[in-house]
């Protein structure tokens, strides 16, 4: 069997046509399939859509999130109700084309376990494409990882891959990175990407930047590695000052009293504080991703038959 996993998300106007379309390309590739959209608590009339198009295809199950969770959540509840050999994640947008799932699966069986989809000409605004690349440098940096910013999303993954995704439990989910970490034989094909079908993308500028901030910190304390070697860098620049101050006093150009040694306590001791803080903050920040055990989605609706 192979599963279709889609998150939704203002897409009433295109489920239709990303339902049609799957459903096309699976019957053609000839193996048992099923789709599993998840509604990301849209506040368009997406569930009211998916409800009407599960009732009358087989292969559609719809689930529906109690809340916005986000796309990366709501991934994962729809990876969580998949029951196949295969899964294939794609975004709602018709941007990932249904087509491409064909050319993933024939690559899959050759003996891969993940098969990326690589957009080599990505078909989307100059603010989005530079917004992806910068995101995907600092993070690659902080994360001493390397995730490419032509890969996202799209691609076929096989049970165990998905099964093991599933079982770590970082609160803050991101599917890209998921795929990175649990490793397994990887490849990537070049596929087409598409315009938007309809509507634009849910993710403006302080949703990535927010997105951004969550993942580096969830998977990366390089950030406070940085603050302990500032803190440090600070503590070194207050030894140098000293011996500056104190040529210049023996050459009698200091004519104020205690100005020296409060200035140096001053630089000395804030370098200290710093890199002591740095070093609580990430034992701090290990500890409490570890501890934490909250849900990252809540399934409040289905409509499986």
């Amino acid at each position: 069997m192979i599963s279709i996993v889609s998150p939704v998300y203002r897409a009433e106007k295109i489920l239709p046509l990303l339902v049609s379309e799957i459903s096309n390309i699976a019957n053609k590739i000839g193996e048992d399939y099923e789709i599993i959209l998840v509604d990301d608590r849209s506040p368009d009339d997406s569930w009211e859509v998916m409800k009407s198009l599960a009732k009358k295809n087989d292969h559609l199950k719809v689930y529906r999130l109690s809340r916005n969770f986000g796309q990366h959540p709501t991934i994962m509840a729809g990876l969580s109700k998949a029951k196949g050999d295969w899964i294939v994640v794609m975004d709602c947008d018709l941007q990932d084309q249904p087509k491409e799932i064909e050319k993933l699966y024939q690559k899959a069986i050759e003996g891969y376990d993940v098969v990326l989809a690589r957009r080599e000409i990505r078909i989307d605004s100059f603010i989005k494409k530079l917004s992806s690349k910068i995101f995907y440098k600092v993070f690659n940096y902080l994360a001493g990882i390397e995730i490419n910013n032509e890969i996202a999303n799209f691609g076929i993954y096989k049970r165990k891959v998905v099964q093991s995704i599933l079982n770590i439990n970082d609160n803050i989910k991101f599917f890209p990175l998921f795929v990175n970490w649990v490793g397994y034989k990887t490849t990537a094909i070049s596929v087409e990407h598409a315009s938007r079908e309809e509507g634009k993308s849910a993710y403006n500028l302080s949703r990535l930047i927010s997105l951004a901030f969550n993942v580096i910190i969830s998977f990366s304390d390089k950030p406070l590695k940085i603050f302990v070697g500032f803190g440090a860098a600070i503590s070194l620049l207050s030894i140098i000052v000293a011996g500056y101050f104190a040529v210049t006093y023996f050459e009698g150009k200091i004519t104020e009293p205690g100005f020296s040694s409060i200035i140096l306590s001053i630089w000395f001791l804030s370098g200290v504080i710093i890199s002591c803080i740095g070093i609580v903050g990430i034992y701090l920040g290990k500890t409490f991703n570890q501890t934490k055990n909250r849900p990252v989605f809540i399934i409040d609706e289905a409509y499986e038959d």
